[in-house]
């Protein structure tokens, strides 16, 4: 898990219990359809998408080298995450039951906030559904996991991802380090939504025009 967002807000004993008791019980179907929760099961073909350097390269919270076992631990340890409620990792499967891409959502509970990392396999990229896809798991945070703040960062020259997140409505709040799992950082861009915010977006584009 990285770093909390940097807007802290303080949940109540009740509203923390709560977050972690969706994450706990969340149902991927909510985010998609062919969405499923990650298990060792899937680690080889997990594994096989990340090993691609145009999935993997500027996601900079992977497990390091990309190698079945090394995926197997990381699925095993957000599944531990999940059962404290602070963590999810689900995968969207294609016809053949191949893993083509993957959402792993990082909540702090005490603090009402959440972030996304998420990839799609290289056969599946530049169809036009990046932006739609990223606004449902973006309201996805704060209907279903009921959390306050989203806060999301993106490699310097992540240009794609950028305009991905700006086109949502995300606030840019400049630039911040990421750590790594090997505890290496890496610069990169920030921004922030808060729950209110996203609804007046949602909504003043809902409107008829």
């Amino acid at each position: 898990m990285s770093d909390p967002p940097v807007t802290v807000i303080r949940a109540s004993p009740a509203e923390e219990a709560d977050i972690r008791r969706r994450v706990r019980e969340v149902d991927p179907a909510s985010l998609g359809p062919d969405r499923v929760i990650a298990t060792p099961a899937h680690a080889a073909s997990l594994a096989r998408m990340l090993a691609d350097p145009r999935v993997s390269d500027p996601i900079y919270d992977l497990p390091r080298p990309i190698t079945e076992a090394s995926v197997r631990a990381w699925i095993e340890a957000t599944a531990a995450d999940q059962a404290r409620g602070e963590a999810v990792l689900i995968l969207s499967l294609d016809e053949a039951g191949e893993v083509a891409g993957y959402s792993r959502f990082s909540v702090w509970p005490d603090r009402s906030s959440a972030e996304i990392a998420g990839a799609t396999r290289a056969d599946r990229q530049n169809r036009g559904q990046g932006t739609a896809g990223a606004a449902r798991s973006f309201g996805w945070m704060f209907e279903v996991l009921g959390v306050r703040l989203v806060g999301l960062t993106a490699a310097l020259d992540n240009v794609r991802s950028a305009r991905v997140i700006e086109a949502a409505g995300f606030r840019p709040m400049g630039e911040r380090d990421s750590r790594r799992p090997d505890g290496t950082v890496r610069r990169s861009l920030y921004w922030e939504m808060t729950a209110d915010e996203w609804r007046r977006v949602r909504d003043s584009r809902e409107a008829p025009s």
